[in-house]
């Protein structure tokens, strides 16, 4: 069971999507970006690329996903314009703004990479990107006939 009492996802389901998320960080590093897993030692204050893999036996949707984490100096700014009752403050309004526009170009490095990738539908995480597999997983009616740029 997880902290919210949502039961864990076999180990088998795990691994498959542990090798994603790598995947994905791997992707994203061969771009040039700062990627990292979620769970990965030390990374509490890095920014980048947080891929993140869902534990639940059961998802809403996808089961990897990724977000993008600015500075720990622009976040803590953040936080202390909240506690400060600041919350019109440019600061408040970086992080979320920043991992906006990061969506669009993390989409479209996974997607040329030949990693599904879409937007968040959540009002919680709207920054936040979904990671559902590798087109090479498709069954061949239903991938795309397009050839993404270099390769």
């Amino acid at each position: 069971m997880s902290e919210y009492g949502f039961a864990h996802a076999p180990n088998t389901v795990l691994v498959v999507r542990n090798e994603l998320a790598r995947q994905v960080v791997g992707a994203l590093q061969r771009a040039g970006l700062p990627a990292f897993l979620e769970e990965e030692a030390g990374t509490t204050d890095r920014s980048g690329a947080v891929v993140r893999v869902d534990p639940d036996a059961e998802t809403a949707s996808a089961s990897v996903s990724v977000g993008w984490r600015c500075d720990p100096g622009m976040v803590r700014a953040a936080v202390d314009s909240l506690t400060t009752g600041g919350p019109d403050a440019p600061a408040v309004r970086y992080p979320g703004t920043i991992g906006q526009y990061m969506q669009s170009a993390l989409i479209k490095i996974l997607l040329s990479a030949g990693i599904i990738a879409t937007l968040e539908n959540d009002a919680m995480n709207p920054e936040h990107v979904l990671v559902f597999g590798r087109m090479s997983d498709l069954p061949t009616a239903l991938r795309p006939t397009f050839v993404p740029p270099g390769t």
